[in-house]
C-alpha cells in the first residue's frame, strides 16, 4: 500500500506502544509484509488499520497509516504490508533500515468503517495494494470456514505485482490482470469491468451459485481511480449504494 491509508483520525485515548519486529517478508519487488509481536492477543477486526510513528535522535516524528493483512487470530502478532514509496519518510525506513529484532512504536487498532465481521456476505474488491484489508478478510474467512460469504476480485498489472501469491489464490478469488497476464490465464489482460463482478454474484434466475445482491457488502479498496470506478462497477451489478464501502489509499510524504 502507499503510505496513507483514508481511514478516520486516531481515537483519543489510543496508546502507543512499543512492538517487536519479528519477521521481515518480501511480497512483491517494492512491497515488504513486516510481522510484529504486540505483547498482548490482537484484537483488532479485518479492515482495521495501525499508525507506526517513528521518532529521529533529535526529536523529529513521522506517522503513516497501514492496514493489517492477518486475521485476528488470537496471537500477539499482526502483519503490516507496506508499499516502498519513493521519497516517503516512513515507508522507505521501514524497508531499508528495519530488521527482524527491531522495535517500533505503534497505536491501534483503528476504524468502524470498513470492517467486516463474518456476519453478512462481502464481495471484496481490491486494486494492487488495495488487497491489504481485504486479505485480512479472506484469511479471516478461511479460518472460520466461512469462505461461501466472500469472494475476491483482485486487479493488478502483472504477475509480479500479485501480493500474497502464495496464497491468493482459491475459489473464492478471482484475478484480474491489466496488462499482462500469466500463460494459460483463461482472460485477455485489460481493465476490470462489470461483468467481473456480475459473475460472483447470484443471478435472479440461478440462486445459489454465487453471493447474493440482497444482504451483500462490497468492500472496495485501492487508489482514488480504482475505487471510484470499482464502486461504479459494483453499482451497475445491482448492489445498493448503502452496501458498497470503500477506503482510498493515497501518496503521503
Amino acid at each position: 500500500m502507499t503510505e496513507l491509508v483514508s481511514h478516520g483520525p486516531v481515537r483519543a485515548g489510543s496508546p502507543w506502544s512499543d512492538v517487536r519486529v519479528l519477521a521481515v517478508k518480501r511480497e512483491t519487488a517494492t512491497a515488504k509484509t513486516f510481522e510484529l509481536d504486540l505483547g498482548h492477543p490482537a484484537q483488532h477486526l479485518p479492515g482495521q488499520h495501525y499508525v507506526v510513528r517513528l521518532t529521529a535522535p533529535d526529536g523529529y516524528q513521522a506517522s503513516r497509516s497501514y492496514s493489517v493483512a492477518s486475521a485476528p487470530d488470537g496471537r500477539h502478532v499482526i502483519e503490516l504490508t507496506v508499499e516502498r514509496l519513493p521519497g516517503g519518510e516512513v515507508s522507505e525506513f521501514l524497508h531499508d533500515v528495519v530488521q527482524p529484532g527491531d522495535e517500533l512504536e505503534v497505536r491501534g487498532p483503528i476504524g468502524r468503517w470498513f470492517v467486516w465481521e463474518g456476519e453478512t456476505p462481502a464481495l471484496l474488491v481490491g486494486g494492487g495494494s488495495g488487497v491489504i484489508p481485504l486479505m485480512a478478510m479472506l484469511r479471516f474467512a478461511r479460518a472460520r470456514g466461512l469462505q461461501d460469504l466472500v469472494r475476491l476480485v483482485l486487479s493488478v498489472r502483472a504477475p509480479g505485482d500479485l501480493y500474497y501469491a502464495s496464497e491468493i489464490g482459491g475459489a473464492e478469488t478471482t484475478i484480474v490482470y491489466t496488462r499482462a497476464a500469466p500463460r494459460g490465464s483463461g482472460r485477455p489482460p485489460g481493465r476490470l469491468v462489470a461483468s467481473d463482478l456480475e459473475d460472483l454474484l447470484e443471478p435472479p434466475a440461478l440462486p445459489g451459485v454465487g453471493l447474493p445482491l440482497q444482504g451483500t457488502v462490497a468492500y472496495v479498496c485501492g487508489s482514488s481511480a480504482f475505487v471510484e470506478h470499482a464502486s461504479q462497477l459494483a453499482l451497475k451489478a445491482g448492489l445498493a449504494v448503502g452496501s458498497v464501502r470503500t477506503e482510498r489509499f493515497g501518496p503521503s510524504g
